[in-house]
């Protein structure tokens, strides 16, 4: 279909599918003025197509480009957005005390970075490790769009049964197979994971996508009882050696 014939679409959303910024900022944006549509101002609500032309003023990209994302080890005990049943929300771990000494960016906190910072993806109460908060609606869409098929690895230690120790020999082959691809949550197919043992204890998750509590509710299918939770990476983003409960910035040069 040639580009002039393409269905029109919101502004907004096109902004998002080009990489520019996400809908909300898109909003903001068009709503200060920001935005041109073929060399004129852009109003809420237009539709385009892809011939047409979009501009950006550099206000847009000066503003964008004061956005942090940070890296938080997140601790037991703390949920991952807002604050829950009597537990802390992760994000009042962003603060001068608890950032990484060893932190190679130089950039420095300041407390509008707090504003409109928010995770870009969950990690559950009881679980720990690497987790994203972002003022970057780029940012955010790449890890948990719709589309998104962004790696994220994890370190689990299980159970099986009454069987605690070594828990690999006792763990039949073909249900690890099943963990692997053939597992079905909410009515759905999950997308193939990579499984495989880390040591005796514990397995070694690959997922694309992230139901809710989706690597404790796989191993109970499979007769596990999943005794500990670690995010170690996503994408090419590592925990490394970021201590618990301590954060630190995205750097310049880092990409998911």
């Amino acid at each position: 279909m040639p580009e002039s014939a393409a269905a029109p679409t919101r502004l907004n959303k096109r902004m998002a599918e080009l990489g520019l910024c996400s809908r909300r900022e898109a909003d903001d944006w068009i709503a200060q003025g920001w935005v041109r549509v073929n060399g004129r101002a852009a109003e809420m609500g237009v539709k385009v197509t892809p011939a047409d032309r979009i501009e950006v003023d550099p206000k847009a990209q000066g503003q964008q480009a004061a956005q942090v994302t940070v890296l938080l080890n997140k601790p037991m005990g703390y949920v991952s957005g807002q604050a829950e049943d009597g537990h802390e929300p992760a994000i009042v771990l962003i603060n001068p005390r608890t950032h990484w000494r060893d932190d190679t960016s130089r950039q420095r906190f300041s407390p509008p970075q707090l504003r409109g910072l928010a995770p870009a993806g969950r990690l559950d109460i009881d679980s720990i490790g690497l987790l994203v908060l972002t003022q970057d609606g780029r940012v955010a869409r790449q890890l948990i769009g719709e589309d998104s098929t962004m790696e994220k690895e994890y370190l689990v230690r299980v159970s099986f049964g009454a069987v605690t120790a070594n828990v690999q020999a006792a763990f039949p082959r073909e249900q690890l197979a099943r963990l692997r691809h053939g597992l079905s949550l909410d009515g759905q197919p999950l997308q193939p994971a990579q499984v495989d043992w880390q040591n005796p204890e514990q397995l070694r998750f690959v997922l694309t996508e992230g139901k809710k509590r989706q690597i404790r509710r796989m191993c109970e299918l499979v007769g596990l009882k999943v005794v500990g939770l670690k995010r170690i990476r996503i994408g090419r983003v590592v925990l490394g050696q970021l201590p618990v409960g301590q954060w630190r910035y995205l750097g310049a040069n880092e990409r998911f």
